[in-house]
């Protein structure tokens, strides 16, 4: 695990989908990356958020909704900028 995935722990959700419990039970939160990276690879750690079980599951797929697949990827990416900022605060990433 790299330094920004290991960063999740303890945080809040910043993905907060419906469900989402990251603000009560911030130990089953997790760096979330985004789709898109194939097959058993996964993005660049800097292109993901901070995701509560509930909210990875259902960016994953992995739990049924009712949202429309744009609108959980908008919010994840939405939760990225969150989650940038907080790492660009916490000095794991760079902004010049």
């Amino acid at each position: 695990m790299s330094k920004i995935t290991k960063s999740a722990k303890g945080q809040a959700c910043t993905v907060r989908l419906q469900g989402c419990n990251g603000g009560v039970e911030n130990e089953t939160v997790v760096f979330a990356h985004l789709n898109g990276g194939g097959m058993a690879s996964k993005k660049a750690d800097i292109f993901g958020a901070y995701a509560c079980h509930n909210c990875h599951d259902i960016v994953d797929g992995r739990k049924l909704t009712d949202l429309d697949r744009q609108h959980i990827l908008l919010t994840h990416l939405v939760a990225m900028q969150r989650t940038q900022q907080i790492l660009i605060d916490k000095e794991l990433i760079r902004w010049e």
